[in-house]
């Protein structure tokens, strides 16, 4: 799930080389944290968060072969 959400948000970023992506694995869920550069943090998030929703449904679908529940977070 890491690298999928580096792919994505280092395509959609101006400071590809900012971004950073960590991976925490609970007994319940994988939770993938997104570090971004502040002025592509609205490139990130889009308008009303749509950019955002987005980059966590292609996640929860590919997660869904893992039967693991994954939360992306976006941190500033």
């Amino acid at each position: 799930m890491k690298e999928l959400v580096e792919i994505i948000a280092k395509s959609l970023v101006d400071h590809p080389d900012e971004v950073v992506v960590t991976e925490k694995e609970t007994e319940k869920a994988i939770i993938v944290e997104l570090k971004v550069a502040s002025e592509d943090m609205g490139k990130v998030i889009g308008k009303q968060g749509r950019i955002a929703k987005s980059i966590r449904t292609v996640v929860k679908a590919a997660a869904t072969k893992d039967d693991k529940k994954v939360m992306v977070e976006i941190l500033q």
